[in-house]
């Protein structure tokens, strides 16, 4: 397997190219609009066929790089059924098995930090997106997240994995690379809480500022990260 954890300076998020040296398929988690081009020289590079572009959710701190990767490369475009974003060629549901040739991961539902939150389980490690980062999770408030629904992701759903598992996280605000269930179960503050009500309370008492791209991510990832001028083209 062909495994590229790539990083976006400006959002701090972590994008996956994920390839297969025997079908040569290769899949993009979480692209930036702005590496698009270092994506794609990337792919060139290694010989390989990008095949999907996938979002965990939809992000608000960064413009997705899906919709100008489907334009530049005939990917397909993926995204979770609870989103509302337009353009977007599939849209997978929860326990959902998609299949790149020699690529396969499973489609985890993890709604909390938004409704439309997924993380993809492959082999022995999960991309968590915002639900699950190192030693923290994702915030809820705001894009109608839920403290109480992401308690129930993180609680009934992610933390009852194998302990081994690596976890690979959407962002990482000091650059670690990675975890693991056990480490985080130990070791992840917020993951402390003895109850639900403790959980949600904790998240209400953040108090932290909103994204500073959000005010234009959110409505160019309602349409895929596609410009104006692009979606002219397509209707």
């Amino acid at each position: 397997m062909i495994f590229h954890q790539l990083f976006d300076q400006d959002s701090c998020t972590y994008t996956y190219l994920i390839g297969s040296t025997v079908s040569k398929h290769a899949i993009i988690i979480d692209p930036v609009r702005s590496q698009v081009s270092h994506y794609i020289n990337l792919i060139n590079k290694l010989e390989l066929n990008l095949v999907a572009s996938i979002d965990t959710h939809l992000h608000a701190d960064h413009i997705t790089g899906s919709g100008q990767l489907t334009i530049l490369t005939d990917c397909h475009s993926m995204i979770g059924m609870e989103s509302k974003a337009k353009f977007v060629h599939i849209k997978f549901h929860d326990n959902e098995i998609l299949n790149f040739g020699n690529i396969k991961i499973k489609a985890m539902h993890t709604p909390g930090h938004t409704p439309d939150s997924y993380c993809f389980v492959m082999e022995d490690r999960i991309f968590t997106g915002d639900t699950l980062l190192i030693n923290a999770t994702g915030r809820t408030d705001f894009q109608n997240g839920s403290a109480s629904a992401q308690y129930d992701s993180l609680f009934n759903k992610l933390l009852k994995l194998p302990g081994f598992m690596r976890i690979y996280p959407g962002h990482d605000y000091n650059q670690k690379q990675y975890s693991t269930i056990d480490d985080e179960k130990k070791n992840n503050p917020r993951l402390q809480v003895k109850s639900r009500q403790e959980y949600v309370e904790m998240m209400g008492n953040l108090n932290l500022s909103f994204p500073k791209n959000m005010h234009f991510a959110v409505p160019a990832n309602l349409n895929n990260g596609l410009t104006e001028q692009e979606v002219n083209a397509l209707v």
